[in-house]
């Protein structure tokens, strides 16, 4: 697909990721719909020459996002491009986690992405064509204490993004899930919640809350650079499933991923005699 053919659509371009991925989309032509839940916050986009479509936007609700997609289907005809990118994050231990809280996490994280996905989905199907972008996280392939409930939204749309790339794969439509580690975004900063009700215990957790509270506005990740891999991967012939963002990000996922394989190993024996037959394996 050919610049200004390619239309996209992102959730939660009011900052970080989104706003970077809209700004970049806008300077290089690219027809797009920019939403965000407070539509004021998208005020002060450029627009230049570019087609751009403004629409309010709050991935919980069932009848925005109806509404949403209705109006840029009416104006473009059809979305090239999903971005599943709005959520945000949550920090602290299980046990003093506001459950509400974190439900409502999911509900925007896990829940707002697949409601979106649905919507364009029927279409996309009939086209045989579209691409499908979701901004999980390097907290949805590995886990840290401090974000808990965080980390389920993400390995829950890790899980179900992967399978649906298998689904959808004979229609043309392509899937990816973008894995950023940690960028100059307000992601730690004002757009994340946390525990207020603090145990004790917990102060491992704590101190390393404080660190990424502390280190928010310093991160090495450049959301302008983030924003151009974006369009390299939407016009890529063949995504990856798997597309990460940072130095970071590609440490920790090896290293996770080595482990996981050196434990296997190490238990293979074990894993490899449960079949009828194995018996004399666990009586040795």
């Amino acid at each position: 697909m050919s610049k200004k053919n390619q239309v996209w659509f992102v959730t939660g371009a009011s900052s970080g990721f989104g706003r970077a991925l809209v700004e970049e989309l806008i300077h290089e032509n690219y027809p797009v719909v920019a939403t965000a839940r407070k539509i004021a916050s998208l005020a002060d986009l450029p627009t230049g020459e570019a087609d751009v479509l403004k629409l309010p936007l709050d991935v919980t609700s069932q009848e925005q996002i109806r509404d949403a997609v209705s109006q840029a289907e009416a104006h473009f005809g059809f979305i090239d491009v999903l971005v599943n990118n709005a959520g945000y994050g949550y920090f602290g231990a299980v046990e003093e986690s506001d459950q509400a809280e974190v439900r409502r996490m999911m509900a925007t994280n896990f829940w707002g992405a697949n409601d979106m996905t649905l919507a364009l989905l029927p279409k996309m199907r009939a086209h045989r064509s579209g691409r499908i972008l979701n901004v999980t996280s390097i907290g949805g392939l590995a886990a840290f204490p401090t974000f808990a409930y965080y980390h389920a939204t993400k390995f829950a749309m890790e899980g179900l993004f992967q399978s649906l790339r298998e689904q959808v794969a004979p229609f043309g439509i392509q899937v990816t899930n973008v894995e950023p580690g940690a960028f100059r975004t307000k992601w730690a900063g004002e757009s994340h919640k946390g525990a207020t009700n603090l145990i004790d215990d917990y102060q491992a957790v704590h101190d390393a809350r404080s660190a990424s509270e502390t280190r928010s506005g310093s991160q090495d990740g450049n959301p302008k650079l983030a924003a151009k891999a974006f369009i390299k991967l939407a016009n890529m012939e063949k995504q990856p499933m798997h597309y990460l963002f940072g130095k970071d990000a590609y440490r920790t996922a090896t290293s996770t991923y080595r482990q996981a394989l050196d434990e296997f190993e190490a238990h293979k024996e074990d894993a490899t005699h449960l079949s009828f037959g194995d018996d004399a394996y666990w009586e040795q």
